[in-house]
């Protein structure tokens, strides 16, 4: 029991000292994490590829768009009023406390998911039944971590955090994939340059099969770089029908930023957005080339960005 206790204790000391140092010394954290895992040290003065612009951008800009713009609640109204509210899934509700779902007003089928972080998305069906004490119980522990200290991306941290419910779409897999796939279109101040593909996502073994592609839509492995969990799909992947309509929505959602990756998915043809995301991987993507990542950064103007005050 005593073992116990001091193990809390020094977890929630070693936390806070995390948090301290985001919060405070947030160049030696991201300093630390660069050279961790890429083994050279960052040169802040003159950063030159996409993961090394995206870390610049992370200490010196004003990012307190950005934090509008991740959160998945707020960012729909950014949408809206880029006029493009008939991109957005069909929000049924938004709730601070998990414990405050009406599950009984939802319909059979749902989505429930954090605004706040990653990966947190339930697809839930009431007709096969679930547990809902396990769920609400799940969903408020996710609510209470503050995304942005887990890997020195601050932004985060100042997002209100709220579980939201959204309405079930019928994603087409192509018949080549057994999950939605996603396509992640990045952009440089309105200009989208390349999309990478995400798709057959197993999150119980941690595989998702990747694919990239240039705007004409030619595969490109030459720009991936494969490991066990990002997986190489061999340019299997369709253009999707609604492609020009994400292209079209990535530029107005885009412009203004340095670099920014704007999501879709298409359900029968039609494009739904799907999330922004300023700190791909926390930018430091492992799952591009050297050689490309050098390439798409000369494309990243950060002189563009407001600094922080």
């Amino acid at each position: 029991m005593i073992n116990n206790l001091v193990h809390r204790i020094k977890n929630r000391l070693a936390r806070e000292w995390n948090e301290f140092l985001v919060d405070h010394f947030t160049k030696h954290v991201l300093s630390k994490y660069w050279y961790r895992d890429f083994n050279y040290h960052l040169d802040w003065n003159n950063p030159k590829d996409l993961n090394e612009k995206i870390q610049w951008l992370i200490l010196n800009s004003d990012t307190s768009e950005w934090t509008r713009l991740a959160d998945k609640v707020a960012v729909r109204d950014y949408v809206k009023e880029k006029g493009l509210a008939h991109m957005l899934v069909p929000m049924l509700g938004a709730w601070k406390n998990a414990r405050d779902i009406d599950f009984d007003s939802l319909p059979n089928k749902f989505v429930l998911k954090c605004n706040h972080d990653s990966a947190s998305v339930k697809i839930l069906d009431k007709t096969v039944g679930f547990d809902k004490e396990k769920l609400i119980e799940d969903f408020n522990n996710k609510l209470r971590v503050k995304f942005g200290y887990l890997s020195c991306e601050p932004h985060y941290n100042k997002i209100p955090p709220m579980v939201m419910a959204e309405e079930f779409l019928e994603l087409d897999g192509a018949g080549i994939s057994s999950t939605p796939i996603d396509y992640k279109i990045w952009c440089f101040n309105g200009e989208p340059c390349f999309v990478w593909v995400a798709y057959n996502r197993d999150n119980v073994n941690g595989h998702v099969e990747v694919e990239q592609y240039d705007l004409d839509w030619n595969y490109h492995h030459e720009w991936g770089r494969f490991t066990d969990h990002y997986r190489d799909g061999g340019g299997k992947v369709p253009c999707p029908k609604s492609f020009n309509e994400m292209l079209e929505a990535a530029k107005i959602l885009s412009k203004g930023f340095p670099e920014v990756r704007v999501d879709f998915y298409d359900v029968a043809g039609k494009a739904y957005f799907g999330e922004m995301t300023f700190t791909s991987d926390c930018g430091r993507m492992p799952f591009f080339s050297k050689d490309f990542l050098a390439q798409v950064g000369e494309k990243v103007n950060i002189s563009l960005a407001p600094l922080k005050k």
